[in-house]
């Protein structure tokens, strides 16, 4: 059984973390930005003149590591639910930037129901101390309920995300991906054999190798930014959504967008099998 205090009050040491041009380039083309190479206005998120960074990069600048298997989480049946931003600014496309992580809840469902667990991340830039960005993740630690009805506290669950209009969306994006698209992506700090080994996806139950959550997210967060800003960063202030299902690498992402003044609510579909993958999607778009 996990321990609530142990985990609710993890010392997490303060991270320091560079990044590059380059690492900037590479981010973004394992979200395939740049596959229209006559693009300009992808052209600026892949080519070093005038280069900008994608919002959605900050959720793999500062990770604390694996420090959930060091904390007794059961990491086999452990899940990522949902992941959000809050920019501050924008994202300098070459900076240093100092990280500090906590855990904002630890929420009990049961025994046979599992634990919530919500983790943030504040990134500010070094030389200047300035905020940058906000980080917020929730997973779902299938095989970790029951603490508190062992006698150990837990804490009342946040909001949840909102659900979408029942309306026809105002807008559709669809992007395809690249069959190496999880092989570019996990360049940028996400190494987990599940992305890259068809013996070890066959064995977690999947035919191969399944895409990153992190980089459908961030595939979704191109199509807002194509659809909404222009492709100007800047305009992008916030992004949340919840992870439904996996994607595979090769498949087409549809994302249907509803607009209300600079609100912005949306889900995501693979289009090969019709099915949600990401879902309750809200974000702010100047």
């Amino acid at each position: 059984m996990i321990d609530y205090q142990k985990i609710k009050y993890w010392a997490f040491a303060p991270i320091e973390q560079t990044h590059s041009a380059k690492d900037t380039m590479l981010y973004a083309l394992g979200l395939g930005l740049g596959a229209d190479p006559v693009d300009e206005r992808q052209l600026s998120f892949v080519y070093e003149k005038g280069l900008r960074a994608v919002p959605s990069m900050v959720c793999v600048l500062g990770s604390p590591g694996p420090w959930m298997k060091d904390a007794g989480i059961n990491m086999i049946k452990l899940v990522h639910g949902e992941q959000s931003i809050v920019m501050h600014r924008e994202l300098p496309s070459a900076a240093t930037v100092m990280a500090s992580n906590r855990v904002t809840h630890l929420i009990d469902k049961g025994a046979t129901k599992g634990a919530l667990l919500c983790v943030r991340r504040e990134l500010t830039l070094k030389e200047s101390g300035e905020p940058l960005a906000t980080i917020d993740q929730k997973y779902f630690c299938r095989a970790d309920g029951g603490f508190a009805e062992a006698g150990q506290p837990g804490d009342d669950a946040p909001p949840d995300l909102p659900a979408v209009p029942e309306r026809e969306p105002d807008a559709v994006c669809d992007l395809a991906t690249r069959p190496e698209m999880a092989l570019i992506y996990r360049l940028s700090g996400d190494r987990n054999p599940l992305h890259a080994d068809p013996t070890i996806a066959k064995s977690a139950g999947f035919p191969k190798p399944i895409l990153h959550g992190l980089a459908s997210y961030g595939v979704a967060l191109h199509a807002l930014l194509r659809t909404c800003c222009a492709y100007d960063p800047a305009r992008l202030k916030s992004f949340a959504l919840r992870f439904s299902a996996p994607m595979f690498p090769g498949e087409t992402l549809r994302t249907e967008i509803w607009r209300s003044g600079s609100a912005v609510a949306f889900r995501a579909r693979v289009l090969e099998r019709d099915l949600i993958v990401l879902n309750s999607g809200c974000a702010e778009c100047a």
